[in-house]
Formats: structure tokens, sequence, C-alpha cells
């Protein structure tokens, strides 16, 4: 008789293992969104340093040759031999090749200046926002898919 209770004692039933998991799972389920808002936070915020970099780059850029830098290769790294006008080498190669952390950016010269774009490369996913900023180092957002523009509210 004592041997038949100490078998029973020795392991889980299927039940408490049931059980178990399905308190895993609704953990998970609760835990699993706001996750996904974190991480998209975090992305969001890397954008916008991500942009303060290109304006540093820029102020660099302009007052080494000139000019403020067109596109985002003449901001980042040679292929090969010294830094010059067409890549200066203010910026890593991830940003330079135009993505980084879940945007897009992209640099476009201007008669007086340049604008900056960041875009999340999937909207909901990797981004909830598009940003937009220009040599005046104001940063625009906008809360929908629709790219950012100056007469977007602006990050204070």
């Amino acid at each position: 008789m004592l041997n038949l209770t100490m078998r029973r004692r020795r392991g889980f039933s299927l039940i408490e293992l049931l059980i178990v998991i399905a308190i895993i799972l609704i953990i998970i389920t609760i835990a699993m969104p706001k996750l996904s808002n974190a991480k998209r936070f975090a992305q969001e915020t890397a954008a916008l340093r991500a942009i303060q970099t290109i304006h540093t780059a820029e102020v660099q850029y302009s007052s080494q040759y000139g000019r403020f830098a067109t596109s985002l290769a003449e901001l980042g790294p040679p292929a090969t031999g010294a830094a010059s006008p067409s890549a200066a080498d203010l910026i890593g190669n991830d940003l330079a090749n135009g993505e980084k952390q879940g945007y897009k950016f992209t640099v476009t010269g201007t008669p007086v200046g340049y604008t900056v774009n960041a875009n999340p490369t999937q909207f909901g996913t990797t981004g909830s926002k598009t940003f937009y900023s220009d040599q005046t180092m104001t940063i625009h957002e906008n809360d929908g898919p629709e790219p950012a523009t100056v007469n977007s509210k602006e990050i204070r």
C-alpha cells in the first residue's frame, strides 16, 4: 500500500502540467504587446538620435567643404582611400546605406541646405511615427504612415 502511494506522488499529473502551461501562455499573451511597444519606442528613439547624428555630420561637412552634403553617401565612409567630398567619413556605414534599426533615412540637398526624412521600414512594426528635419535642426513628427513634412508637429 505504501509503495502504491509513493508511485502516485512521484510526478505531476497531466492536469497539473496543462494548468501550468495555460498560466504561462496567459502571461506571454499579456506581455507580448508591451514588449512590442517597448521595442517600437526604442527604435523611434534611435531614429531621433540618428537624425541628430546626421545634423552633426552635416555641420562638420559644411565647415570642411563649404556646402551641405546632398546624400548620406557623401557623409559616409569612402570605399577606399581618404575622406573626400564624395565620402567624408562622418557617419557609420549602416546609416550611410540608409537603413538603421528599423528606419529608412534619406538626405536630400536643397538650394539653401538639406532635408532629412526617417520612415519606418514596416509601419506599425518597426515604428509608428515618421520624422522630418532640415538645416534648422528642428525635428517634426507625423503619427501616421505618410512621411512627415516641415508642416508636421514639431518635437520639443
